[in-house]
């Protein structure tokens, strides 16, 4: 639904700034069927104007009039550091199509940009892109990519590179750093509204609750809880949780430094910028608890309106409690499918430490391998799983999998049904980093051939595809070193 809150204490009329000759990089189908935007036979938009929409080159396309464009203002902490007023420094909203808002980034300066020009490069875009639909394609909560278009327009980062618009969709852009925004300055009228803004549209079971805004923190916060699961589950970083890059809805949103894991560490840092790791694999969920905290403080004025301050702040730290009971409950029962497991037993979690410990110290691929145990046979010996040869330490693996494979037989099931189980709920595609970097190569020399193909492999990532095997290999020694910075 839209963002329907108004004046300069929260967002600010924006113009994007149009882009020469801009051209289409990418454009997502499936995502058009959110907004009823119909495609020709390319896969492209029907109506040729949507490529001046999307670029923002023009607010009309067809019969769709976005004549309000604007960017808001959000706070947020930043690497754990209060950082003040932040807001849409690079992304533009151009208003609501059948319940979805549509967002411009990287179409130009905004009121909030600051020092920044308020572009996003090619290859940020492409990223951002290829996650944002890839993230979707497996089931987790994520704002959709529309399109991605490019201009030759040179753009200065660490080296000189070309201008992109991505076109971004979601049910809402609201993020924990709106709340912290109004909370921090006091406004409890403007915060007042904005909370009712989110129940009303997007949590309206809240609003017949004994305690709505309590209930609205504890809603937001098993999203998140359930959300950041879903991510340890496939080996996804975020590479920046900071407060203001957080969904009240619970979707992943603002994809930058990201990277799914290749070889398991479970200390792996995405973000060369974060080189203390405070946004490392192991620490998302302690990292998205701290933000949900930040949600809670930033509430607290409005729990007041109805009860003592001692009272209300007791009753936010029972709700935060919540949070590690939603995380762990969803975490177990994710980690016990990609097992095959369709029952839950006892030391479930102790031969899942044990694996995971294993897979760290033999710095095993975290997606191939648990794909792989779809082809397990428990009538066979041990030593014919193949996954075994992938493990430094043979003794502690062979000890392992014959715990691994008498739990299989406990539940008696049959293997070829657990394969099928298996294969769909572990990935065997996923978007790699050296997968990612070839397509953005191509794209940067104008053939934009494999962001479409990589496209269309991810968008079926539980598939065998046989033809594409090769695109579910990690990535060999020479490859594995490509960094990722918050640069785009």
């Amino acid at each position: 639904m839209a963002f329907t809150l108004s004046g300069a204490d929260v967002c600010q009329p924006t113009l994007p700034t149009p882009i020469p000759d801009p051209y289409w990089v990418a454009f997502s189908s499936s995502a058009a069927k959110l907004i009823g935007l119909e495609v020709d036979d390319s896969g492209l938009p029907q109506d040729p104007t949507w490529l001046g929409l999307l670029a923002g080159n023009q607010l009309v396309a067809n019969n769709q009039h976005f004549l309000n464009p604007i960017a808001t203002a959000y706070s947020g902490h930043q690497f754990g550091v209060w950082a003040g007023q932040l807001g849409d420094g690079r992304a533009i909203l151009l208003g609501d199509i059948a319940g979805q808002e549509l967002q411009l980034k990287g179409a130009g300066k905004t009121h909030y940009s600051r020092m920044g020009d308020g572009r996003a490069v090619l290859r940020s875009s492409i990223r951002e892109y290829l996650c944002s639909e890839a993230m979707h394609s497996l089931g987790i909560p994520t704002t959709r990519a529309l399109s991605v278009v490019g201009s030759d327009l040179p753009i200065r980062r660490e080296t000189s590179e070309t201008a992109a618009v991505c076109a971004r969709l979601a049910p809402s852009f609201i993020r924990i750093g709106h709340f912290e925004h109004f909370s921090t300055q006091q406004n409890i009228a403007r915060l007042k509204e904005l909370a009712d803004l989110v129940m009303k549209n997007h949590y309206p079971e809240c609003m017949n609750a004994e305690s709505p805004y309590l209930d609205l923190v504890k809603k937001i916060s098993a999203r998140n809880a359930s959300l950041v699961a879903q991510w340890q589950a496939v080996g996804f970083c975020h590479g920046v949780l900071n407060s203001d890059n957080i969904s009240a809805l619970g979707l992943t949103m603002d994809y930058g430094p990201f990277g799914f894991m290749d070889y398991f560490q479970i200390d792996h840092i995405c973000n060369h910028s974060d080189q203390a790791g405070r946004y490392s694999y192991h620490r998302q969920p302690q990292i998205m608890h701290w933000n949900i905290a930040c949600l809670a403080s930033a509430m607290l004025p409005l729990l007041e309106l109805q009860e003592e301050s001692e009272t209300a702040m007791n009753l936010l730290r029972s709700a935060l409690d919540e949070f590690s009971d939603v995380y762990t409950q969803q975490w177990q029962a994710l980690f016990r499918q990609k097992l095959g497991f369709k029952t839950t037993q006892e030391d479930d979690m102790k031969l899942l430490e044990r694996l995971l410990q294993l897979l760290h110290d033999s710095r095993v691929d975290f997606t191939s391998f648990f794909r792989g145990l779809g082809n397990i046979l428990t009538h066979e010996s041990v030593e014919k799983i193949l996954l075994r040869n992938h493990f430094v330490n043979r003794e502690l693996i062979d000890k392992w999998f014959t715990d691994y494979v008498l739990r299989l037989k406990s539940e008696n099931s049959i293997d070829e049904e657990r394969k099928l189980f298996i294969n769909k709920v572990n990935p065997k595609f996923i978007l790699r980093n050296h997968l990612a970097q070839r397509a953005i190569e191509l794209a940067q020399r104008k053939d934009f051939s494999e962001v479409q193909k990589l496209n269309a492999i991810l968008s079926k990532p539980f598939d065998e595809q046989l033809e594409y095997a090769e695109y579910a290999d990690p990535p060999t020694p020479d490859l594995r070193a490509i960094e990722v910075s918050c640069s785009s």
